[in-house]
């Protein structure tokens, strides 16, 4: 049990940051953080359909992926202390 907790542990920082990061890349709406940083950046990445379609595929997916990891660490957790 350690070592998925060791795993989902590494799993869930990894996702967090990327997360982060992928959310950030996202066309802003009007003046929100990706304008702030870098916003001509933002432009060149989601300026075609396509490419703002797979960053949102990609976020989803990493999405997912970082809830399991926070459902599987709290199962983990909560069988451990019985």
């Amino acid at each position: 049990m350690e070592i998925l907790q060791f795993i989902l542990q590494v799993l869930l920082g990894i996702t967090s940051v990327l997360l982060a990061l992928f959310i950030l890349m996202h066309k802003g709406r009007g003046g929100g953080l990706s304008d702030m940083f870098g916003g001509g950046m933002a432009q060149a990445v989601s300026s075609s359909g396509s490419a703002e379609r797979v960053l949102n595929y990609i976020t989803i997916v990493l999405a997912l992926v970082w809830f399991l990891a926070i459902v599987g660490l709290g199962l983990i957790t909560k069988f451990q202390a019985i």
